[in-house]
């Protein structure tokens, strides 16, 4: 059994070579955009097999009801819609989806989607957001009591969301409680949209079946869908953002489908930005103990034994190329490896050297506040686990960057 104790010590990071980004399974070197594409191809293969899961397609039976609308938000200063994506499968909830756009932008608004975690009423304090009804978990702060939200859970991740900058800027935000698409749960995973393609509602995630991570990031492409239909929406310049677990299923949304322009990690850590092999805060045992549900039953084969994957998460993050990707870390948040995320952004560098894209214009890791910025750009900020005002600001410099000039 793989040891459950984390390593803060770098001394102790064992000795790794990453697999070649580049290099076919066959032996062969991607030399060209379109040995790229096939290259691309193959990685995607694989994390669906050893990684994340294969998630169903796009729904055809997808329906959106806008039930509730205001054109005078925040104070005016945004247009607020709460969308039921319904399906027709009795036993499947609908899914909430909350959206603000600025109100005095004309034309179609770019977008920020991301999932939350304790529901789309603590997004901002504001009584005409739905009160989730849904399982959640236990919570102090976020004001959980028996698992369900409570009127006090209103506005609690609103520094998390900072929709009146985010507006103020000319951007939309659009989320969604990630437990309504698979509660956060190993027992009981299942009882979200898993009935919309796995018959067996009960069990951990079969061999090559998506887990909790790849129904989240399913979730995103949903919402991507529904942006599609709303004429106030550009869902051709929608970035995909998420903190720590929902990191992970941003990235790996935008990895899986390119109408997404760019991808945000904050703070995402094991198998999310963070390189496996390092073992150097959460490991892939340590992640697999603790979360069995998230991932594919394939990956449990790994836990202890990082250097026999196939694959490592720089060509996890190399999947955005062409696009942007962002990649951020907090000093203090030893457990997703700061240091293994930055190094994971630098190794997938080649591809975007490969497609004439630059890279990322650092070689070493920067100094606490002082991001890079680029088609690949990354930022460590001071600090502990979370997702900060500070982020999000470099977050609207990069967007400015390559969503709007």
């Amino acid at each position: 059994m793989p040891s459950l104790e984390a390593n803060y010590n770098e001394t102790q990071v064992p000795a790794y070579e990453l697999p070649d980004l580049l290099r076919f399974e066959n032996g062969e070197l991607a030399q060209t955009p379109d040995d790229w594409r096939r290259r691309r191809s193959e990685l995607l293969a694989l994390f669906r097999s050893q990684v994340y899961g294969q998630a169903p397609p796009r729904p055809a039976n997808m329906r959106a009801e806008v039930y509730e609308s205001s054109a005078d938000a925040l104070d005016g200063l945004a247009v607020r819609r709460q969308i039921r994506l319904h399906f027709d499968v009795p036993e499947i909830t609908p899914l909430e989806l909350l959206i603000y756009l600025p109100a005095h932008v004309e034309g179609p608004t770019p977008m920020f989607a991301g999932l939350n975690f304790f529901g789309n009423h603590t997004v901002q304090d504001d009584p005409a957001i739905t009160l989730s009804s849904r399982w959640m978990r236990a919570s102090d702060p976020y004001a959980v009591v028996n698992h369900r939200a409570t009127e006090a859970s209103r506005g609690k991740a609103a520094s998390r969301w900072p929709v009146r900058e985010i507006v103020g800027r000319g951007y939309g935000v659009a989320t969604m409680y990630y437990g309504d698409l698979a509660p956060d749960n190993a027992d009981f995973y299942r009882d979200g949209v898993q009935g919309l393609f796995a018959p067996d509602r009960t069990g951990l995630p079969g061999a090559e079946e998506a887990g909790a991570i790849g129904i989240w990031a399913w979730g995103l492409q949903r919402i991507l869908d529904y942006l599609e239909t709303d004429e106030q929406a550009d869902a051709t310049r929608v970035t995909a953002v998420g903190h720590s677990r929902l990191g992970k299923a941003a990235v790996w949304a935008a990895a899986q489908d390119e109408r997404f322009a760019m991808a945000i990690s904050n703070n995402s850590g094991c198998t999310g930005a963070a390189l496996s092999r390092r073992c150097f805060g959460e490991t892939v045992g340590i992640i697999n103990e603790k979360f069995p549900h998230w991932f594919c039953g394939n990956y449990k084969r790994y836990s202890g034994r990082e250097n026999a994957l196939p694959l490592d998460q720089h060509m996890f993050l190399a999947l955005l190329a062409p696009r942007p990707i962002y990649v951020a870390s907090a000093d203090e948040d030893l457990w997703a490896d700061p240091l293994g995320e930055f190094l994971a952004l630098k190794a997938a560098e080649p591809v975007y050297h490969l497609l004439g894209m630059g890279g990322l214009s650092a070689e070493a890791m920067p100094p606490i506040g002082e991001p890079v910025h680029g088609v690949q750009s990354y930022h460590i900020r001071q600090g502990t686990h979370g997702i900060t005002s500070e982020d999000w600001a470099y977050y609207l410099d990069h967007a400015d960057r390559f969503l709007v000039s």
